[in-house]
């Protein structure tokens, strides 16, 4: 039983690896979006090419609302939205929910301090983010609904190029991550 636990183990890490998420280049044009969605509850529509802008946008696609990484990494994405401010960056969750369900997680996970959208399939594709299922091992993948974007963070610099691309299914690292390429965005000014 150790055995195949470990087989399993190592199969799930490979396939939601950072090599095994597809995602779009840095320094590729980053596909501009429209998007419905919440901030503080309240229903907005999310203008990619509005917020840029006001200076760079940090959009972070996440698998599902009010599940333990996600709301790790928004409470995370909340509590360093006054360092995101200070480098004049917009900071926008996309998940594949519903919207009464990201109202709710605007609210209570976000504390109303930045939208979060939802992820059409055509911005899921687009972005080239969707959560590759078959890769799993058919334990999870019986467990894991279809249509789910996988956790890649995008910071897209204000001439719509992106300037970073992190992709991980640990949440810990993005908001670091994409904090300090904000930041040395800033800094190339």
């Amino acid at each position: 039983m150790g055995r195949i636990a470990l087989i399993a183990g190592v199969l799930f890490a490979f396939a939601v690896s950072p090599a095994a998420q597809a995602e779009l280049a840095v320094g590729a044009r980053a596909p501009d979006f429209t998007a419905q969605g919440a901030r503080a509850g309240k229903v907005e529509r999310f203008s990619l090419r509005a917020a840029l802008r006001r200076g760079p946008v940090v959009v972070y696609f996440f698998p599902r609302a009010f599940t333990r990484g996600c709301t790790l990494e928004t409470r995370a994405f909340a509590e360093a939205m006054e360092q995101f401010h200070a480098a004049h960056a917009t900071v926008i969750g996309m998940s594949a929910d519903d919207l009464p369900t990201l109202q709710r997680f605007s609210i209570e996970e976000c504390r109303g301090k930045f939208p979060v959208a939802a992820a059409t399939p055509a911005i899921v594709r687009a972005y080239d983010v969707a959560m590759k299922r078959d890769a799993l091992p058919p334990a999870v993948q019986a467990t894991m609904p279809a249509g789910l974007a996988g956790r890649t963070s995008y910071v897209i610099a204000p001439d719509g190029r992106i300037a970073f691309v992190h992709a991980d299914i640990d949440y810990r690292d993005h908001v670091r991550l994409t904090l300090q390429a904000v930041q040395a965005l800033g800094r190339g000014h």
